[in-house]
């Protein structure tokens, strides 16, 4: 591998994490999540819907190839970043956003920690999303299962991702079927 080869993998590499997390960040705002899912609309309840799907992401990521673990870091790293600068457009002093911060990565690995623990368990999955995604609010119990299966769904899919589209920044979620919260 060149010098130029070196150069335009990275630029591809950093071209993927921006449309990766773009897809994260767009379908983390799909209005069903809110109205139908309950999941709060607030700044906080919008990082967690992030949290929630880059989790998903970054776990198909690391269950790969060296590649895409550099190319999960990349976007783990990327998310920060832009958690970062929008602290910073909410008004939030530059002495302060390192420190919030670092409290949104410990939030982040925590709930990374929590998602993983209830993997494969309906029951535990739902719990696990109305102490993090819900912040321990009264959600109704079908409202957390329904976000546990679609979970549960997502996670079964994102083992059939092919790492190439992931390279390539191609990345699609289900659609959210607001069906599912009916029960």
């Amino acid at each position: 591998m060149g010098i130029l080869d070196l150069f335009t993998t990275r630029a591809n590499e950093k071209d993927a994490v921006h449309k990766l997390y773009g897809v994260i960040v767009a379908h983390a705002r799909n209005p069903v999540f809110y109205v139908e899912y309950g999941v709060p609309d607030t700044v906080e309840g919008r990082f967690d819907m992030i949290s929630l799907l880059a989790f998903i992401v970054l776990r198909r990521l690391r269950a790969g190839t060296r590649q895409s673990a550099r190319l999960g870091q990349r976007l783990f790293d990327l998310m920060f970043a832009d958690m970062d600068g929008n602290l910073r457009e909410m008004g939030i002093g530059d002495l302060r956003v390192g420190k919030k911060v670092k409290e949104l990565a410990s939030l982040f690995y925590g709930r990374v920690a929590a998602y993983e623990e209830a993997r494969g368990d309906q029951a535990r999955m739902a719990a696990a999303l109305k102490r993090n995604l819900y912040r321990g609010e009264d959600v109704q119990p079908a409202l957390a299962e329904a976000m546990a299966a679609y979970v549960h769904a997502e996670i079964a899919r994102s083992e059939e991702w092919p790492l190439d589209d992931l390279y390539a920044g191609e990345l699609a979620f289900s659609p959210v079927d607001s069906e599912n919260t009916r029960r």
